[in-house]
């Protein structure tokens, strides 16, 4: 495959086709670092907003170093991956000590932060200071195996092969220019389903588009979601709604919840109930009224959510993670958005 005009033909159509997004209107390494952040697992659609509102709140790495963890966890609230909210305070933090507040320009520096993989360090380092570095995602994964016409599934295992490639291609110059235009490509043309292959400026490089077999590289995934169901206790008085802090580690980790769980095989709701009560609180419900259901969505499962309001023979005893709460608060705590659902139905 002749390579000569890849890197030119490319970045001449994102410079002119790429869409409008509030980072790329900036070269500050910090901005640039929440939105790849942000951006992990995440779609740019919805990404926008909760960008503005994270700069809003947090402009700079010192507002978001001396920022409580809490506060931090509200305003990433209902991005999901909680532990990017976390890694982006602890490294803000480190900046703040370390290295003036600026983030260095050093890969192997970069790579010792929380939160900064291969893909992290590659794309901020790039697009922030122009630094030659290759960096692979799903879009980018995507493209370059259709340019190769590898077999296989789109996964790490053909990430040896595409970053030998991806190093032929890399321009001296503007790299962050040709790494967000290899992402904006597979974000709009060169698709997961019905690749725009007429419309693309790499077209003539592509093995696939030249062996008619685009809709086919990558291999499909089979994804198959696990279901849950959980039942969940709504404990009320006098205005007040219990809730409790989830353990520092694990998933979902710091954010706040209504107290429940899983339902075990076998059980029915109200024993459910009555066991998740007795383990987490110690406390026995004296009567149950079902409420509504709710379900959502994770990566690697789905949750119904069956919520009941509980009136109890004996009180839960408060302290630093378990608290009754006045509903005009309950948003101010960080929650899963399972529990933001459930408040918003309440």
């Amino acid at each position: 495959m002749k390579l000569k005009n890849f890197s030119l033909d490319l970045t001449q159509w994102y410079l002119k086709h790429k869409r409008n997004l509030p980072w790329r209107s900036t070269r500050d390494p910090y901005r640039i670092w929440v939105s790849e952040i942000m951006l992990q697992q995440t779609t740019v659609a919805t990404v926008i907003d909760y960008y503005e509102r994270w700069i809003k709140i947090f402009p700079t790495v010192h507002d978001l170093a001396k920022a409580p963890l809490p506060k931090i966890l509200k305003t990433w609230q209902g991005l999901g991956y909680y532990n990017r909210a976390k890694n982006l305070h602890r490294s803000a933090r480190i900046l703040i000590k370390d290295h003036q507040g600026t983030l260095p320009r050093d890969p192997q520096i970069i790579r010792t932060l929380p939160g900064f993989g291969p893909y992290t360090t590659g794309s901020v380092l790039s697009i922030a200071y122009d630094l030659p570095l290759t960096i692979i995602d799903a879009n980018v994964r995507r493209v370059a195996m259709r340019l190769l016409a590898l077999k296989g599934a789109a996964d790490t295992k053909q990430d040896g092969k595409i970053n030998e490639f991806l190093l032929k291609v890399l321009p001296a110059e503007k790299t962050g220019d040709f790494n967000q235009a290899l992402m904006e490509l597979g974000a709009l043309v060169c698709r997961n389903k019905q690749p725009l292959c007429l419309g693309c400026p790499v077209n003539k490089y592509c093995l696939a588009h030249k062996e008619g077999k685009q809709e086919i590289i990558p291999s499909p995934k089979k994804k198959v979601l696990k279901e849950i169901d959980a039942v969940i206790a709504i404990l009320e008085k006098k205005g007040k709604y219990f809730i409790q802090k989830r353990p520092s580690q694990g998933l979902l980790a710091d954010l706040w919840e209504f107290p429940g769980g899983k339902i075990e095989a076998g059980e029915s709701h109200q024993e459910a109930l009555v066991r998740e009560l007795k383990e987490e609180l110690n406390i026995e419900p004296r009567s149950f009224k079902y409420l509504f259901s709710v379900r959502h969505f994770y990566t690697q499962f789905k949750v119904n959510l069956l919520v009941y309001a509980c009136a109890l023979k004996n009180e839960p005893l408060s302290d630093a993670t378990h608290r009754w709460v006045a509903f005009k608060d309950l948003s101010q705590y960080p929650m899963p958005s399972g529990s933001a659902k459930i408040i918003e139905k309440l």
